[in-house]
């Protein structure tokens, strides 16, 4: 097959989607596909144009994750094309050429359903979830009222942080409290607040990023992330940051977290949360796979926290782990994705 896989973008996400686009064009070369590795944002600007890109060779630098996340500022000034659009030169008009693309986007240009329904528009399938699922998905407000029902999820509230409001929020905020950007991924601007202090540095740091906020009740337990592909939960992942959080320069840096898979749980447990994984997928109306984050308590209780429609496949992201333990290979699991991707597409989903 032909395919495209679209990666980086204008997101906080950029560099993680770089090095997830990076591993995925170089799997599915592999299993004998004609692929081309796209920056959505920078299109065909920069490359050149002798070359056919679904040869073109993959840029090694991507694959490892920079500890920070990108200028996104200084990356739109270095782009030649100043025009207001978030898709580069050329983009579309290599997807219109691919069997298949393949969506290694991560964050608000990739995720949130927008450029599904472009290639729905356009006519090319692509992998992952269709444009309404992965809407909701992205919006952690709307996807918690949507499945609060079917799975127990920490108590939270919905909030504009302003300068104006900053005060009564500290006021108002019980804790200890997590603040997180309402759209976001890789607890980019998610802050775990002890303290008024901690809590201060997480509004401010709303602010920068848009404002739109969920305040979510903190709950203290196992960091637990179950994988569904297919329908199906594979087995749990435990995650053991060496920090006290698992942030983004924890997510990516290799030895930053120790990563449990299958996850040391007791039965019980696993089928809980597996079930709970797979009850937030079919809610949400998703498709081909996902990932779903959970915090479990000394007692066994599972706590849902949000699901991602496009997860990482960084060398050390954790679904990959997951296919891994049921005997699934990286470029296996890729390959896997896009064929059932072009059979959800076909199915309408």
């Amino acid at each position: 097959m032909k395919i495209v896989v679209l990666a980086g973008g204008l997101s906080p996400e950029r560099n993680v989607s770089l090095s997830s686009g990076a591993m995925v064009c170089e799997a599915l070369r592999s299993k004998g596909h004609k692929v081309a590795l796209v920056d959505l944002f920078f299109g065909v600007e920069g490359t050149d144009r002798t070359v056919d890109p679904f040869e073109a060779p993959i840029p090694q630098a991507f694959k490892k994750v920079s500890p920070e996340a990108p200028d996104l500022d200084q990356v739109r000034a270095s782009r030649k094309d100043t025009s207001p659009s978030a898709i580069g030169q050329g983009v579309l008009e290599l997807c219109a050429q691919a069997d298949v693309v393949y969506l290694a986007l991560h964050g608000a240009c990739g995720e949130d359903g927008r450029i599904q329904a472009t290639l729905d528009l356009l006519g090319v399938p692509y992998t992952g979830s269709g444009c309404l699922g992965s809407a909701i998905a992205m919006d952690k407000d709307m996807t918690k009222r949507l499945v609060a029902h079917k799975v127990r999820t920490p108590s939270w509230s919905t909030v504009t942080v302003t300068e104006e409001n900053l005060e009564q929020l500290m006021n108002d905020t019980q804790l200890p409290a997590v603040v997180k950007p309402i759209a976001s991924g890789s607890s980019i601007g998610v802050t775990i607040a002890h303290t008024k202090d901690d809590l201060r540095r997480g509004l401010e740091e709303s602010i920068r990023l848009g404002g739109r906020t969920v305040l979510e009740q903190y709950v203290k337990g196992r960091e637990i992330q179950v994988a569904v592909l297919n329908g199906k939960a594979l087995p749990s992942i435990e995650i053991i940051p060496q920090a006290d959080f698992y942030d983004y320069a924890n997510k990516y840096q290799p030895g930053a977290a120790r990563e449990v898979c299958p996850a040391e749980i007791p039965p019980e447990w696993e089928k809980k949360v597996g079930d709970a994984a797979v009850a937030v997928f079919e809610e949400l109306g998703l498709a081909v796979y996902s990932r779903a984050d959970f915090i479990v308590t000394e007692e066994g209780e599972a706590y849902f926290l949000e699901i991602n429609t496009l997860p990482g496949m960084t060398p050390t992201s954790l679904v990959p782990q997951e296919a891994a333990a049921v005997g699934m290979d990286y470029a296996t699991l890729c390959e896997t994705i896009v064929e059932s991707s072009l059979k959800a597409r076909k199915e309408g989903a």
